[in-house]
């Protein structure tokens, strides 16, 4: 376990050395945050009657999003695995005494660890500062930011394992286009990163309770801005358990068969 928690810190304190990157990322993360706020706050203004959500809720949802985006978002390729993929370097690493799904797994999210740290802070403060109904709406409940940081340490965990079989599916198709690209399309949707969950039909939300891909963010975020009730909440936690039991065995299988079926490109 500790090689494995090696990698782990090899990749987040390379991350932690792009600062110039993180900069870009929170201007950019404003800059989506103020045009999203901006649409929302002209949609609620025109007088539309039965909104899923009050306003300080969407807003604050939009802004923890914004600031943990570099943590939650599915549209993720790590260069250095799919190179050693097409390439054939991956023979390499499956030289070494570790396994290989567990590895990828440190690495991925040792990476999208540190760049979060670097973002999180900034956009919180500039946050909490500005005008309302701009502003993000911090709660002081114990239990309510107890349970939002499990749900958070699950999600992040729930993200990598999908991230990670989004490259394990890359061993069989040798590259990271094409049916695997809608995939993650499909995934970014569903989780809410576009448009809030209750805002989809009702066929859709029921499509999305049963994927993933809403525990990832949707269902935190919701459930700390008062969306979602406790007991809910409790119960998404185990569906979050239950999802990445779930995928890390779906994950391992596949990895296990493309390994046995490898070819080693270039050389």
């Amino acid at each position: 376990m500790k090689s494995y928690l090696s990698y782990f810190k090899l990749k987040f304190i390379n991350g932690l050395q792009y600062r110039a990157q993180a900069i870009a990322g929170i201007i950019t993360q404003f800059f989506f945050g103020f045009v999203y706020i901006s649409i929302y706050v002209a949609f609620y203004e025109s007088g539309s009657a039965d909104l899923p959500m009050e306003l300080s809720e969407l807003i604050s949802y939009i802004w923890l999003s914004q600031s943990l985006f570099s943590l939650i978002y599915l549209w993720y390729k790590d260069k250095e695995i799919i190179n050693m993929i097409k390439n054939g370097n991956i023979a390499y690493e499956l030289l070494r005494p570790q396994d290989l799904y567990l590895m990828w797994c440190h690495k991925i999210l040792g990476d999208r660890l540190s760049k979060v740290v670097l973002r999180f802070s900034p956009i919180i403060i500039v946050a909490l500062i500005l005008p309302k109904p701009y502003n993000l709406n911090l709660t002081s409940n114990l239990l309510i930011n107890g349970i939002f940081i499990v749900a958070m340490i699950l999600s992040s965990i729930l993200m990598t394992m999908l991230v990670v079989l989004y490259h394990v599916l890359c061993l069989f198709t040798l590259d990271e286009k094409g049916i695997i690209n809608i995939f993650m399309v499909t995934a970014d949707i569903l989780s809410g990163m576009t448009i809030p969950i209750p805002f989809f039909p009702k066929f859709m939300q029921n499509i999305s309770n049963i994927l993933p891909f809403r525990y990832i963010s949707d269902f935190p975020f919701r459930f700390y801005v008062g969306n979602i009730s406790i007991n809910e909440g409790i119960i998404s936690i185990l569906i979050q358990i239950i999802w990445i039991i779930i995928l890390f065995v779906i994950g391992k299988l596949l990895m296990n068969k493309a390994l046995k079926k490898a070819v080693i490109q270039g050389g």
